[in-house]
């Protein structure tokens, strides 16, 4: 189960790691805070960017890890 871990978890965090970096250097933090009406240090947009970007990114590998371990369908069940 921990390897299982591992291998959604790192993955994703090396390419949330790449997607923020891409993302925020287009757009300013302290700017999309302040467009949802809340006013948030720029350190606090980059955070909850991450966490955005590191979640989506292991919902994408949790259903890599599911398409690769689904049964071949030209294969019987039993």
């Amino acid at each position: 189960m921990m390897r299982l871990a591992i291998n959604i978890l790192w993955p994703s965090f090396l390419v949330a790691i790449c997607a923020e970096g891409f993302f925020f250097s287009v757009f300013d933090p302290g700017e999309l805070t302040s467009m949802g009406g809340l006013e948030l240090p720029p350190i606090a947009g980059y955070t909850i960017g991450f966490f955005f970007f590191w979640v989506f990114c292991a919902l994408a590998s949790m259903l890599t890890i599911y398409l690769i371990k689904a049964p071949n369908e030209s294969e019987p069940p039993f």
